[in-house]
């Protein structure tokens, strides 16, 4: 049994779903992970899937235990890793578990009730809840309580019953270090090349140089990160572009990253005939997968979330971050961060002429580029960083522990 921290630091065993960093909740918690030497918090993970980043954070010096749980519709594998996990927390006798997603509640909540630890359990909701059976059965299992990205998020979970206490935790990303730069953004590292190598002239990351030096040069460019899925909204982007185009605006739009896990294989398919449907061949890059996204970033003249709605959006935030004027939706968490006009600008919704209307300004004015990008990384240097985001989220677990011990 392991022995209790000194000095009110507590241990926190983390579930994670996923042994691959596939999107903004996984961004996140590496995020947390990166800094928690900074804290006297001990953080040990199981995770329910094997993977590079398990592996990863094992030669990081994490305590890592992987469970392959397999499907949540196989009962006697979910079985088997109850038990096994409860097994975990009998042994470590953390002060909390976090849950680092619905799904892997409903495994870490009956653990704990077999561990003896029931009042012990917190989870992290990242998405905009939507009534999904996951969502549905995470709530209706004990909780301390439901952690949040976002307001947005809070309120939809809020109307699954039974309720549950539930708190908003806003997200963070890193400062850049002393040269400049920035550690690895966004979620486009694990997804896959569009299409086959050679269907189409749309240009692509295929060898040679990286696409972000093909960029060109003296014409704005205009970037969206993030898997190719209809939810993230490239379809609309590139309508956009077409729109702007005949209104006379000269831009090059790039899309970041590819069909993950193969989640969306036939849109991921559709966009490359899109881009030739639209005339866009010679104004559009589709990078495919890439290892880290912030060298695109960094090219971009502006960035846009697309995402209608999206929970947070910390592809925005790493944007700010590097002084990158961005537009979002006026819907979930970017309508909470960004201030229009100020930090950035928001659509109006995801449609394409809505799109276009946000993105005008932008491209005929480089001085109001300018203003945004600097007061953007000045609302993220303000709230918004990796640091901030560590405060928020052990603040909130210190003072739920708390409660739970009392």
């Amino acid at each position: 049994m392991a022995a209790p921290l000194e000095g009110g630091a507590l241990r926190i065993v983390v579930t994670v779903p996923w042994g691959e960093r596939l999107g903004g909740a996984e961004t996140l918690l590496q995020t947390v992970l990166d800094g928690v030497h900074e804290s006297a918090h001990e953080l040990e993970l199981v995770f329910l899937q094997p993977g590079a980043w398990p592996r990863e954070l094992r030669e990081a010096g994490f305590r890592v235990e992987v469970l392959a749980a397999g499907r949540l519709r196989e009962p006697w594998r979910w079985a088997a890793t109850v038990i096994a996990l409860a097994r975990i927390l009998r042994d470590r006798r953390p002060d909390l578990l976090l849950d680092w997603a619905a799904k892997t509640h409903l495994y870490g909540a009956p653990a704990a009730l077999l561990a003896g630890m029931g009042g012990k359990v917190v989870w992290w909701q990242h998405l905009i809840a939507d009534g999904h059976w996951v969502d549905r059965c995470a709530t209706a299992l004990p909780a301390r309580a439901v952690l949040c990205c976002s307001a947005a998020a809070a309120r939809a979970q809020a109307q699954l019953s039974p309720a549950r206490p539930t708190y908003v935790v806003r997200a963070g990303a890193p400062v850049a270090g002393d040269d400049g730069v920035l550690p690895a953004a966004g979620d486009a590292g694990v997804s896959l090349a569009v299409g086959n190598d050679g269907v189409s002239p749309v240009a692509r990351d295929n060898g040679g140089p990286p696409a972000q030096s093909r960029l060109p040069i003296g014409v704005p460019v205009v970037g969206l990160v993030g898997r190719l899925q209809p939810w993230k909204g490239q379809d609309r982007l590139l309508r956009a572009h077409a729109l702007l185009r005949e209104r006379g605006c000269e831009l090059h739009t790039v899309l970041v990253g590819g069909d993950a896990y193969g989640f969306s294989s036939a849109y991921a398919a559709s966009l490359p005939a899109l881009v030739q449907r639209l005339g866009l061949a010679d104004a559009v890059t589709l990078t495919g997968q890439v290892p880290d996204a912030g060298p695109y970033i960094e090219r971009m003249d502006i960035l846009v979330n697309a995402s209608d709605p999206e929970p947070f959006g910390i592809v925005l935030l790493e944007a700010m971050a590097r002084g990158v004027p961005v537009v979002a939706v006026d819907a979930g968490g970017p309508a909470e961060f960004i201030a229009p006009g100020d930090s950035g600008l928001l659509a109006r919704s995801g449609e394409p002429e809505a799109l276009a209307d946000a993105i005008e300004p932008l491209l005929r004015e480089p001085a109001l580029r300018a203003r945004l990008g600097g007061a953007g990384r000045e609302r993220y240097l303000g709230e918004f960083t990796d640091r901030a985001l560590r405060t928020r989220l052990f603040a909130r677990l210190e003072e739920i522990a708390g409660s739970a011990a009392a």
